[in-house]
C-alpha cells in the first residue's frame, strides 16, 4: 500500500507550523510527507503508534512535536527521553538542523525505525540510543552532555525530573511535554525535586485547527 500526504493534510501540516514560527517550505514539507508513509508503513508490521490516520499523526505526532520549537532558543543539544516513533525529537531536528538530538528509548524496534527515518531523510548530528534512561551505562556515556532534555508522555512529572537531572549541564533545560492537568502534576511535586530546579513556566495551548489541549513545562536545573 502506498501513503502520502494529501493535499489538505499538507496544507494542515504548513499552516499549523506557522503557529510555532516555523516556515516549511516545499523541501521540508515532502520530508516529513515521507517520514509519514515510513510510519504508516512499518505500522502495518509493528506497533510504533496507535495514531494510525493521517490527520492524527499530522496533528497528534508532527504539530505536538513542532510546538516545541519556540522554546528551543538557547538549547544546542538535546535529550530525546522515551523517543517513541521518534517524537518529538526528528521533527525538532527537521525543522532546526543546527540542533544536536539524541533519541533514546527501550524498546528496540523503535529505535530500529527511528535509525531508518535518520538515514531515509539524510539527517546528520541526530542519533538513536538503545537502552533505558536509568542505565548506568547509559548515565556514565552521557551525564551531563545536555542543554535540554525532553520527554512526551514518558512518566510522572517528578519522575521525570529526577531521571533527567543527572543528564542536564548547570542550567540545562528541561521541556515537559503533558495534556491537561500539567497544573496539578505541578503542584504535587515534593520539596526535595522543587530545590533542584528552578520552574521557568507553563505553556498552555491547543494544537493547531484542533481541540487537543496541551502543556509544556520548563525547569531550569539548578
Amino acid at each position: 500500500m502506498c501513503f502520502s500526504m494529501g493535499t489538505e493534510n499538507r496544507n494542515l501540516l504548513v499552516e499549523g507550523a506557522k503557529v510555532f514560527g516555523i516556515h516549511l517550505d516545499e523541501k521540508a514539507t515532502d520530508a516529513f510527507d515521507l517520514y509519514l508513509k515510513e510510519l504508516l508503513k512499518w505500522n502495518e508490521k509493528m506497533n510504533l503508534t496507535a495514531i494510525r490516520s493521517e490527520k492524527g499523526i499530522i496533528l497528534k505526532h508532527f504539530l505536538d512535536s513542532l510546538s516545541v520549537f519556540p522554546h528551543l532558543p538557547g538549547i544546542s543539544s538535546l535529550l530525546d527521553i522515551g523517543s517513541g516513533a521518534g517524537f518529538p525529537g526528528i521533527p525538532l531536528k527537521m525543522v532546526q538542523p543546527s540542533l544536536e538530538v539524541t533519541l533514546i528509548d527501550s524498546v528496540r524496534k523503535k529505535i530500529d525505525f527511528q535509525s531508518h527515518i535518520i538515514r531515509t531523510l539524510g539527517l546528520k548530528g541526530i542519533g538513536a540510543i538503545h537502552g533505558r534512561i536509568q542505565d548506568r551505562e547509559i548515565l556514565e556515556s552521557f551525564g551531563g552532555r545536555f542543554d535540554g532534555a525532553i520527554a512526551r508522555a514518558f512518566s510522572d512529572l517528578d519522575t521525570l525530573l529526577l531521571l533527567s537531572f543527572p543528564f542536564l549541564k548547570k542550567g540545562g533545560i528541561l521541556l515537559a511535554m503533558k495534556g491537561e492537568g500539567a497544573g496539578e502534576e505541578l503542584k504535587r511535586l515534593p520539596l526535595s525535586t522543587r530545590n533542584r530546579y528552578r520552574w521557568i513556566k507553563t505553556a498552555t495551548f491547543s494544537l493547531p485547527f484542533s481541540s487537543f489541549k496541551r502543556s509544556i513545562l520548563l525547569f531550569e536545573k539548578g
